[in-house]
């Protein structure tokens, strides 16, 4: 809109140079408030430092040193020093994706700089620039208002008063003092407000820390805190098998230092169960799943604004999408000129012959109620007719009038070199046929060239225009006489990938409706393109006449909803919603605000977008394009799925983990485990928890299995079932090991080198296994995942050097280990891989949900 209003005006501007600018942003700073949302790497570190295992190994170090066991005490400080490291690299990796996605999620502005109007970053904006403003406009700084046109702006986020304010524009060259914000016709515009009406041309007088808002303190992120229902669940399990883990830890050393008088043999084995049984990789897996998950999504030009939404995407059952820009290019061109009083004419977008004289007037005034400069991509097809059409003597622009969700019709004041003045208007034909005061007759053959040129997928505009007088123009542009000059049909092609993307959805159980502004007739042809059903269609004027129950009934089976308003399609979410639908809408507009906030997934555009849209949403489309929405679910489903792959496969490993900590204790067999060993098991599990399964692919049925339940656990029971199996057969192949070698007589240290190898090549086997869903030796082999290669190739080389090297034999306390105990190794680590992968089978379609 401010680009509509302004192009005419802003061509007299240069702004500042971009050299010039540069040099204010080195000296001033960004345009920014202070962040309080982020982790520096102290403050990361702190957290680490305080997590319980980390506590557990120090004591079991500090134990060491007491019985005088330097190497083990070194070795666990050395592990637990990798811990911090590992912890640290991750989270501080974190930080770095969440700051790029704060980026890319701050407000954008429009500026005019080297005379030529771009769009930057608002945090970029330098005092002197001049920013155009328009309609759902966040203002990013405080500006003195150079020229105005019925401009509004809500000033709440810093008066409290939810009343917009009616601006004007200054006098003169801008004031040093800026008073302070509320009351109407001030020349001042305030960082933080939201233009709700009209458009302006403002020049920064203060950014960041020196506007107002930053002066009385308030903070505005996009990127807003809350605690998602993943977070909540993970939490609340980590914290039972805390109590558990303590409770036994307790126990044992309690039972050691009464019944044995070995207290600090009840230390270690206490310390070492504890570490057993505390998962204590549920939160920093969920956190890396979240930050890359969000990261990975914005590499399909999709930015996610809300933890939360990641783990809804997977469960969307119904897409709301527009048309306009998202189904379509948004590179309209000029099809088809119908003038009032002549032969319809097909228009070629490459000709470059001259109009035919009856259709030059239509087009004329067609352009001269467009920008200048135009923006709309309606507009800049009107304007590509220019060098079709005879020159003309130049004209000055006096007024515009914007569109009004109850007009939609937009009108500019022209005044001729001889004083005398005339109104050029487009807008919806029936908004068009209002102003030109049409009968009912010539409103119904409207009507029937309005549809004729819908179902070829065209969109269409009326014009008309009227004489006026320059010292009497109205306040609205209801008040000329307009005559009615003509339609013109715009077609606008279809993205190339929608009709797959929409037939993905299909084959995902996601239903795909159109919602659109546009006429009927141009729905169903563009919907019918897409793949969407069209076979019945709903009309904002039928919606109005329905009540709560009849809506619902009705919307089951429409795949078109045409002529709807913004705030209509908050009652269509909240049917969809009543439904037991999974809402996903998109909106650009501050009226699609309200919907795309009660939507279960708000979809902003963002390049056409508004700042309030965009903020109301979840979501944001850097490229508004339709497919992008499908891959963002794709990956939602993606991301879900191997968190879950993840998050079994931490329950699985701890049980053989918890269970050899414990059998000797049950039954008095020897200790085989002691905190060094847990500590290099966690080497291996951590990594591969948030590593190797962040970076798995899709599952093959990713997009052809229905929607998940939303309100469905993380950890479902046969997620449970499915994990808990794993683990005990691990503990079975690596207990009967231990028992069946215990039994022979084989030493003590050789036991639990045995033991350990085993039990590290079945963590392994239980990774390949957990790889998939689905049972596929191949996938769990062949399946390109370069961090798993990475992990098994560092678990490796470290295993080898312990089971070959004395020194690190003698620190881990274990003996020589023969070609017959390694083969033995290797193939209970293969029997247990092959055997679950059988398992599999009963357990997919449950899994795969």
């Amino acid at each position: 809109m401010a680009e509509r209003v302004f192009g005419q005006k802003t061509a007299q501007y240069r702004g500042l140079a971009d050299a010039a600018a540069r040099e204010k942003h080195l000296r001033d700073g960004p345009n920014e408030l202070p962040q309080s949302g982020g982790r520096s790497v102290p403050i990361i570190l702190r957290d680490v430092l305080k997590e319980p295992m980390l506590a557990l190994l120090l004591c079991g170090g500090l134990i060491y040193l007491i019985v005088g066991s330097t190497g083990e005490a070194l070795i666990l400080l050395a592990f637990a020093t990798f811990s911090v490291l590992v912890t640290l690299i991750q989270e501080s990796r974190t930080e770095r994706v969440l700051e790029a996605l704060r980026d890319l999620s701050s407000p954008r502005a429009l500026v005019i700089r080297d005379g030529v109007r771009k769009r930057i970053p608002g945090r970029e904006l330098v005092q002197g620039d001049l920013v155009v403003l328009g309609e759902g406009d966040r203002i990013p700084a405080d500006l003195s208002l150079i020229d105005v046109s019925d401009l509004l702006t809500d000033e709440s986020l810093l008066t409290g008063e939810s009343v917009p304010v009616r601006k004007q524009a200054r006098t003169g060259a801008a004031s040093a003092m800026s008073p302070r914000p509320g009351g109407d016709d001030l020349a001042v515009a305030f960082s933080g407000a939201l233009v709700v009406r009209g458009t302006g041309l403002g020049e920064v007088t203060a950014i960041g820390a020196q506007s107002e808002i930053g002066k009385i303190g308030e903070s505005l992120r996009s990127l807003t805190g809350e605690t998602p229902r993943l977070q909540a669940q993970t939490g609340r399990l980590v914290r039972i098998f805390a109590g558990i883990a303590a409770f036994c830890s307790i126990a044992v050393i309690l039972l050691y230092g009464f019944y044995r008088d070995a207290w600090l043999e009840g230390f270690l084995a206490g310390i070492t169960l504890g570490m057993s049984l505390i998962p204590e990789e549920f939160p920093v897996v969920l956190t890396v799943f979240t930050a890359m998950g969000a990261w990975r999504i914005s590499h399909a030009r999709v930015l996610t604004r809300r933890a939360a939404t990641i783990e809804t995407l997977g469960a969307a059952t119904i897409l709301c999408t527009d048309k306009t820009g998202t189904l379509t290019e948004n590179r309209m061109s000029l099809a088809e000129l119908r003038p009032s009083s002549a032969p319809i004419r097909r228009l070629d977008s490459r000709a470059a012959a001259p109009l035919p004289q009856d259709c030059i007037d239509l087009a004329r005034t067609g352009i001269l109620a467009s920008a200048a400069v135009p923006f709309d991509p309606m507009e800049r097809a009107f304007h590509d007719l220019t060098p079709r059409l005879p020159d003309t003597a130049p004209l000055q622009l006096l007024r515009s009038y914007g569109l009004r969700p109850d007009l939609l019709a937009m009108s500019n004041v022209w005044r001729r070199e001889d004083g005398s003045c005339f109104v050029a208007v487009k807008g919806a034909p029936e908004a068009i046929a209002l102003l030109c005061r049409l009968p009912a007759s010539e409103i119904d053959s409207l009507q029937v060239a309005v549809d004729e040129m819908g179902r070829d997928g065209m969109r269409v505009l009326g014009v008309a225009r009227a004489e006026a007088e320059a010292s009497a123009l109205p306040e609205t542009q209801s008040d000329f006489a307009f005559t009615f000059l003509g339609l013109a049909g715009l077609t606008d092609p279809l993205r190339a990938d929608v009709p797959k993307a929409v037939a993905q959805c299909r084959s995902a159980g996601i239903r795909v409706v159109m919602i659109t502004g546009d006429y009927p007739a141009t729905a169903r042809a563009v919907a019918t393109q897409a793949g969407i059903n069209a076979t019945s269609v709903l009309t904002g004027t039928e919606l109005d006449t329905m009540d709560d129950a009849t809506l619902a009934e009705r919307i089951t089976d429409v795949g078109v909803f045409a002529r709807i308003l913004p705030q209509q399609k908050l009652r269509l979410v909240d049917a969809f919603k009543r439904g037991g639908d999974v809402v996903a809408m998109t909106g650009d507009g501050v009226n699609d605000a309200p919907s795309l906030k009660a939507a279960h997934i708000g979809i902003a555009m963002g390049g056409r977008g508004t700042d309030v849209a965009r903020e109301a949403s979840s979501i944001v489309l850097l490229d508004d394009d339709f497919s992008s929405i499908v891959s963002a679910i794709r990956l939602g489903r993606r991301i879900y799925d191997n968190l879950r792959k993840a998050m079994g496969f931490i329950i699985a490993v701890h049980v053989p983990i918890a269970g050899l900590a414990l059998l000797p204790l049950l039954f008095g067999l020897p200790i085989l485990f002691g905190p060094i060993h847990i500590a290099f098991l966690e080497m291996v599990i951590d990594p591969a928890c948030t590593l190797v399964f962040e970076a798995e692919q899709d599952e093959d049925d990713v997009m052809k299995r229905p929607a998940r339940d939303p309100v469905a656990p993380l950890f479902s029971p046969a997620l449970m079932t499915w994990s808990s199996l794993q683990g005990v057969a691990t503990f079975v192949v690596t207990a009967s090991a231990f028992v069946a070698t215990w039994a022979l007589g084989m030493a003590e240290d050789e036991i639990r080198a045995l033991v350990f190898t085993t039990l590290i090549l079945c963590l392994v086997a239980l990774i390949l296994v957990n790889r998939s869903f689905s049972p596929s030796l191949r996938r769990a082999i062949a399946g390109p995942n370069l961090a798993l290669g990475l992990v098994l190739a560092l678990v490796g080389v470290i295993l080898g050097a312990i089971i070959l090297l004395p020194s690190l034999r003698e620190l881990f306390h274990f003996g020589s280990l023969h070609l017959p105990s390694m083969t033995f190794a290797f193939a209970s680590a293969l029997g247990l891989w092959l055997g679950l992968e059988l398992l599999k089978r009963f357990f997919r379609r449950r899994l795969s949900v």
